[in-house]
């Protein structure tokens, strides 16, 4: 087996089968380790002795081992024949948690979870009941084979641009498993896609009030707040589907994971919001709407991909805010800010924006919600959210 990259999910393909002919750019000479495995440079690929090209996702489409195979295939297509019943889980924002709070949900139905959310489908039990597969575009862009038994579809908005070339292309490979889908299976998709052809049986929403309405959900009694009702609701349709089950205590003992709409004060009371998941305008403007009421200083920037921020700052007309800009993108916003009348500083780190912040009204919203990635200043979201607390934490 041929396995382009060397990152955690093909790690663990590596490890699981053994014998594998591995090509990743880290590699400058031929090297063996105790499983047989061989690991090569680049540029030593040969198309021709390869039956078989499992790819790393995050692998772009123009990159020169890709162009040269003839047998690629993805992780999910390399699982195709041995994946249990499985519910995939795409969009653009709210996947990781909407993966999370199904996983608590059906955990004691025999489900584990697995796909972008960091756990290999190679480390997954095949023995399961249930899949709960985070699923990315870079994995659908080159799956072809797997298909989902419930696909459960978030809004779809401009991201990963500059991988897949444009947002149209983008849009399409998140709608690309409906093609395969078989009848009695289900997907749950947003109405703005109630036309698109596929033989799975469709439950379309608009809003967290379509889903409520079809599943029979009483929103008051779940305790979250958008962004992440859309994402408990989605969470308990998928139990409502399988087991006819509304569980409300279960899912309100769900706890959201870090650096997505963090409050946090610091030591004069003021309110901070570490939401440095945020990495793409969506993101922001769906953290931006439980504070709607308040003057916000918001803290933007990074490398947004080439995405068009225009709905962005479309949608910051409505609010009473701030713009402190930072990273790659720091001018871009600057710019964008003066066109539709923003106030706005160009900051250029996070470190400069926390103390200029520091400086304004204490009853004002602070938030960190970048609408762009980090690695131009950071190693990683997680990072960027991590400094932006300590930051916070040690202003006197």
């Amino acid at each position: 087996m041929t396995i382009f990259g060397y990152g955690k999910t093909t790690k663990a393909i590596i490890e699981k089968f053994g014998g594998c002919t591995v090509y990743d750019d880290k590699f400058f000479a031929v090297t063996y380790d105790k499983k047989g495995n061989e690991f090569l440079p680049p540029e030593m690929f040969e198309a021709k002795k390869s039956d078989i090209e499992v790819t790393s996702p995050g692998i772009p489409p123009n990159n020169h081992l890709i162009k040269k195979a003839k047998n690629l295939i993805s992780e999910y297509d390399l699982f195709a024949d041995k994946m249990p019943y499985s519910i995939w889980i795409s969009g653009t924002n709210g996947k990781t948690t909407t993966t999370n709070m199904m996983q608590h949900l059906l955990k004691k139905r025999g489900s584990v979870a697995g796909g972008n959310v960091g756990n290999p489908l190679a480390n997954l039990d095949e023995k399961a009941n249930i899949w709960i597969l985070e699923t990315s575009s870079f994995t659908l862009h080159y799956t072809n084979k797997a298909v989902p038994n419930l696909y459960v579809l978030l809004p779809i908005s401009p991201d990963h641009i500059s991988w897949h070339g444009s947002f149209e292309i983008y849009e399409k490979t998140k709608l690309k498993p409906l093609d395969n889908m078989r009848e009695g299976e289900a997907v749950i998709l947003p109405k703005k896609y109630a036309s698109y052809p596929t033989k799975a049986f469709k439950i379309l929403y608009e809003d967290a009030n379509d889903l409520s309405k079809y599943f029979d959900i009483d929103i008051d009694k779940v305790k979250f707040k958008e962004p992440f009702l859309t994402d408990a609701l989605l969470a308990l349709g998928v139990n409502k589907i399988l087991f006819d089950e509304i569980d409300y205590k279960k899912i309100n003992s769900f706890e959201i994971g870090r650096h997505r709409v963090e409050e946090f004060k610091d030591t004069k009371g003021r309110l901070w919001i570490n939401d440095s998941k945020a990495t793409n305008a969506n993101a922001t403007i769906a953290a931006l709407k439980s504070y709607k009421d308040k003057k916000i200083n918001l803290i933007l920037g990074g490398d947004d991909k080439d995405a068009d921020l225009t709905p962005l700052f479309e949608e910051l007309q409505c609010y009473k805010v701030q713009i402190f800009a930072i990273g790659k993108n720091a001018n871009k916003l600057d710019k964008l800010s003066h066109k539709y009348n923003i106030s706005s500083l160009v900051c250029n780190t996070l470190e400069n924006a926390v103390k200029a912040i520091d400086k304004m009204d204490k009853k004002d919203i602070n938030l960190l919600s970048p609408a762009a990635a980090s690695l131009d200043q950071f190693s990683s979201y997680t990072k960027r959210g991590d400094d932006f607390i300590n930051l916070v934490k040690n202003l006197s």
